[in-house]
């Protein structure tokens, strides 16, 4: 099913998902305040709006795709923002990484007006949102999930209703404890196993295949050995996730330790001036502690 999409963000995710709905045959509409992005959307087919408001008023269903709460919330109750440009029946689905209660809290401002508002968070990273096989967690109404499924499955491949309004930014809260813990210990085996003098690529050949294998290691292993640390995930971004962990966390009652830990490691990075580099960079956290680097063998 045709959809008018509007999309408003586009970055390093943002960009190729919806180049991806353009693919799909939706008729996009898009906003950022990236012009070079902009321009290469138009010239893939999409239509340029100046304002959240304009991009409303030409879309059905209207996807955010931005930094932080507080960008989201400014798109969409601002002045000139999604709401006074939605009309009843159209949906907003948030696809930003924010927290359970503005998430909670836009739905509620959207429904006074009759529009449904999704949480629909992603995981995968760039790659994925390339080829358009990201997994998609999503908060809010089943009939709203339902609706848009055409849109969803433009861009990702696992698609999941999880629960209510807030669940999928839960959901996605609880995916970047697992991904970025997993690159934390990663990190310690690497480190460990480099300072002890082992051919790194013939380790992560033997282990990839047992317990230990994991898609974080399949992405991220050899970038760690080319010293590639582009980001796909900056820590930036993963900082901002780990706290919105730690501040949800502390408002339910919840102890993480292990997160506590990561976010201080991210400070750390932050202020080696790495808060640009991708989350992998974690290791370099490791290696300056150790005096050593994880590098392919010499031949």
């Amino acid at each position: 099913m045709v959809r008018k999409v509007g999309f408003i963000g586009l970055g390093i995710m943002g960009k190729p998902m919806s180049l991806n709905l353009i693919k799909s045959g939706h008729k996009l509409t898009v906003l950022d305040l990236n012009q070079e992005a902009v321009e290469q959307l138009k010239a893939a087919g999409a239509d340029a709006a100046s304002t959240p408001k304009e991009v409303a008023e030409k879309s059905d269903v209207i996807i955010t795709m931005l930094p932080a709460s507080k960008h989201v919330k400014e798109v969409i109750l601002g002045e000139n923002g999604i709401l006074e440009g939605a009309t009843p029946g159209s949906v907003i689905i948030d696809m930003s990484s924010i927290t359970p209660n503005v998430s909670r809290e836009l739905a509620a401002e959207a429904a006074k007006i009759g529009v449904d508002m999704l949480d629909a968070p992603v995981s995968g990273g760039e790659p994925k949102a390339i080829d358009g096989t990201l997994s998609i967690m999503v908060g809010g109404k089943s009939e709203a999930f339902e609706s848009v499924k055409s849109v969803l499955n433009g861009m990702g491949k696992d698609i999941v209703l999880v629960g209510d309004s807030g669940c999928g930014v839960t959901a996605k809260l609880a995916n970047q404890i697992i991904v970025n813990l997993n690159i934390a210990a990663m990190s310690e085996a690497l480190v460990l196993a480099a300072k002890a003098g082992i051919d790194i690529e013939k380790m992560y050949e033997a282990i990839r295949g047992g317990l230990a294998g994991s898609t974080v290691l399949d992405a991220k292993v050899p970038m760690i050995l080319e010293r590639n640390f582009a980001p796909g995930g900056s820590i930036a971004i993963n900082m901002k996730d780990i706290t919105n962990v730690m501040d949800t966390a502390h408002e339910i009652g919840v102890p993480l330790p292990l997160s506590s830990q990561l976010l201080e490691i991210f400070h750390a990075l932050k202020t080696d001036g790495k808060v640009n580099d991708d989350h992998s960079s974690i290791v370099r956290y490791y290696e300056k502690l150790a005096n050593t680097e994880v590098k392919k063998a010499e031949k």
